[in-house]
């Protein structure tokens, strides 16, 4: 018998709580006015180092302070009016004091829990945007070498931390891309459309045959009997999951240690799938393996890590995403438990040496 569909938080009502946010308390109030809008969900919220700005909404502001409209707009009707010429636009503006503003923010996450395992979660991503004053209409000192960049000015700062006067927010939306998810869901979809699109080649692999030459001559051999595994393939976004769920990190939520930044969109006709898993705690120091080391001297290494993040065999998932603990280090450890020389937690032993058999990395 199926489970029953999770009904998702209807994205229309997510967005009307977003609006009714206050910006003075926005940041504390999120996820409680999430959980208030959707009995049953209880709605946690966790931020990513994503720092992105807008072109889609720059306004105009006078001298004055009078908003004068849209950036493109504005621009297009300024250089209308000097008959396009830019040295007669940059002439004009560069003392006007027109100045643009911008929106510019980070990703949020939320999450709510919707059953007991590891990937009964539902996940909302958000963009938390603050309007800021970026800068001059023109770059003051050279003049513009096409209309292009006067639409697209690019001679101000943006980085994560400004000292830019901000105008309004913080404000929370909801990004345009894979904006609600329900986890399970997803990786049941992502399981099935990996293999329909593995079995839509079966006739085309059957005939497939690898000609391998070498020094005691040439051997044709059938692709499926090099490959026996083709049509059992297991994705790497299914793969963590199943990985979490038979570890020592099972003892914790997935989505206090991990987002997922979801890619849905459709190629050559076909839906793809996929997702970056983006670690919400870090370690100071990366792990990076040094020529000569010690597998006990790793050890060390990688038991400071879960101690820092506060989840053990953290360190293994973060070996996945393949930033902060090399994959390298992976391999040395999953060499020593083949050895003796180490020892981990028998479920934690297992999921690592399935890893260095088979290797997934985002």
């Amino acid at each position: 018998m199926s489970e029953p569909p999770v009904r998702l938080p209807d994205a229309a009502k997510v967005e009307t709580v977003l609006k009714d946010l206050d910006p003075p308390t926005a940041d504390a109030d999120l996820a409680p006015a999430l959980s208030a809008a959707f009995p049953g969900f209880s709605f946690s919220t966790a931020p990513v180092d994503d720092f992105y700005w807008r072109g889609d909404a720059r306004t105009v502001i006078g001298a004055d302070g009078t908003r004068a409209g849209d950036h493109e707009a504005w621009v297009r009707a300024e250089l209308a009016a000097v008959g396009g010429d830019l040295d007669a636009f940059w002439k004009r503006h560069r003392d006007s004091g027109f100045v643009f503003a911008e929106w510019r923010g980070a990703a949020v996450f939320a999450f709510a829990q919707t059953g007991p395992g590891v990937a009964d979660f539902v996940q909302l991503s958000l963009g938390r945007e603050i309007e800021v004053l970026a800068g001059p209409v023109v770059e003051p000192d050279y003049r513009p070498f096409s209309a292009e960049r006067l639409l697209e000015p690019d001679w101000v700062k943006r980085e994560p931390v400004t000292d830019a006067p901000v105008l309004a927010g913080p404000v929370y939306r909801l990004q345009r891309r894979s904006r609600l998810v329900h986890m399970r869901s997803f990786l049941a979809t992502r399981r099935r459309r990996e293999r329909e699109q593995r079995e839509a080649r079966r006739s085309e692999l059957e005939d497939r045959v690898i000609h391998e030459v070498s020094p005691d001559g040439t051997r044709d051999t059938a692709f499926l009997v090099a490959n026996p595994g083709w049509f059992d393939f297991v994705p790497r976004e299914n793969r963590f999951f199943v990985d979490w769920e038979r570890s020592s990190a099972s003892t914790a939520r997935i989505f206090d240690h991990w987002a997922f930044d979801i890619r849905d969109y459709e190629e050559r006709g076909e839906r793809q799938l996929s997702f970056i898993p983006r670690p919400l705690k870090m370690p100071a120091e990366r792990l990076l393996p040094v020529e000569g080391a010690s597998v006990h001297r790793l050890m060390e290494r990688i038991e400071a890590i879960d101690a820092e993040i506060g989840l053990p065999f953290g360190w293994f998932f973060l070996m996945t995403h393949g930033h902060w603990v090399d994959p390298d280090a992976g391999d040395a450890i999953a060499e020593g438990l083949r050895a003796g020389r180490v020892r981990l937690p028998d479920r934690d032993a297992a999921v690592l040496l399935d890893w260095a058999a088979k290797k997934y990395l985002f």
